[in-house]
């Protein structure tokens, strides 16, 4: 028996209800713009929440709020991943944002002039549609990890929480940027032997915490390099941007001393298996207990079918506008407009930028229907 799909006229229909999807939401009401958001955890936040415990932000309190709410910490603290959860579940109820949890969008197709939003048994009708989620949406992990011995227990950065998870014995961390540090540090520090596999891409020089720190986070490095400098506006950033999108950034908050001081052990590159044990570049082949991916996301967007992605997966846009869509737009990927795109500081920024294109669009389709209502009786009559 097929069930029955119910269908919704939406004039907007945003997609993701974290801090990219609320500040959408937002920016949409402040324009009196019809709206809603589709959101597929249970609860606004979880996102955060599922994320591994010890996890903190990298940027201060005063970095961390979305527009028209100030986060409701120190200024110079560095949250957890369960306060920003709340934040963002406290910003929905605060400006009675239209979220719907537990909605997973599984389709979004063109249809006539307007879109088709498929989750599950419901259907939107949308002139609109915001993708408002990051491009980190589907774990990237090598094909070689199914040789591995079914003796290694491997986890996915994604599904990692905290070191009881982890067996007795040694651990390899594949991939060496902020997460695989991380969570090597955690590993160490818990007793096990450690090895973190990967191009080593430095650290900032400066503590968070410390006043050195502070003053060049936050007043020279987030307000002005990432947020100024590094955008698609500048040359610059133009020229900066492949690199650091295909690279990634150096560590933040864990440097190379603390590793050593951890007894975590650098080694190359893991490169494949070798009866069913982890291969490196230099050909070493590591006895290990754990394997933790931290190798990063693809993109995720398969189930957006039409013609607006690149060859890596990427959609094609400008400032998250899909010129040969008219009518979609992303919010929340890596490097959308600027360095800061991704961080909570910078996708207020992004959001009231799609929110002004919408609310053009509206308004210039609101204007053009009398026009053509007045030509269709005029050819009638």
């Amino acid at each position: 028996m097929s069930s029955t799909v119910k269908s919704e006229r939406v004039q907007t229909v945003v997609i993701g209800g974290g801090q990219a999807g609320l500040s959408v939401g937002y920016h949409l009401a402040e324009r009196g713009i019809s709206f809603v958001i589709l959101e597929s955890n249970p609860r606004i936040g979880d996102s955060w929440r599922t994320r591994w415990d010890s996890l903190r932000l990298f940027t201060p309190a005063r970095f961390d709020a979305i527009p028209g709410l100030p986060f409701p910490a120190p200024a110079d603290e560095f949250p957890t991943k369960d306060q920003m959860a709340d934040y963002l579940e406290s910003y929905a109820k605060h400006f009675d944002l239209p979220v719907r949890t537990g909605v997973t969008v599984t389709n979004v197709a063109r249809n006539g002039d307007r879109y088709t939003v498929r989750a599950g048994s419901r259907s939107y009708d949308a002139d609109h549609v915001v993708v408002a989620m990051s491009d980190f949406q589907k774990p990237r992990i090598p094909a070689f990890a199914s040789e591995l011995d079914s003796s290694i227990m491997q986890l996915h950065s994604r599904e990692y929480l905290r070191p009881s998870q982890l067996r007795a014995g040694a651990t390899l961390l594949v991939g060496a940027g902020n997460s695989g540090a991380e969570i090597a540090l955690e590993s160490a520090r818990s007793g096990h032997t450690t090895w973190m596999s990967g191009r080593d891409t430095g650290s900032v020089p400066f503590r968070l915490g410390g006043l050195a720190g502070r003053l060049l986070l936050t007043r020279f490095v987030l307000r002005f390099v990432f947020h100024r400098v590094l955008t698609t506006g500048t040359p610059f950033g133009r020229k900066a941007r492949p690199s650091i999108v295909s690279k990634g950034s150096p560590l933040i908050r864990v440097k190379g001393r603390d590793l050593a001081a951890a007894s975590v052990e650098r080694v190359p590159r893991c490169v494949g298996a070798r009866e069913g044990k982890p291969l490196l570049d230099d050909g070493r082949v590591l006895d290990v207990a754990n394997v933790v991916w931290c190798t990063g996301f693809h993109p995720g967007f398969s189930w957006i079918e039409l013609p607006v992605f690149g060859e890596h997966g990427e959609p094609v846009h400008d400032r998250g506008v899909v010129a040969s869509e008219p009518g979609l737009y992303f919010v929340g990927l890596h490097f959308l407009y600027a360095m800061s795109s991704t961080m909570i500081h910078g996708v207020g920024r992004d959001a009231e930028h799609i929110a002004n294109v919408v609310a053009g669009r509206v308004r210039a389709h609101t204007k053009a229907q009398p026009r053509q209502q007045a030509l269709t009786a005029a050819v009638t009559t």
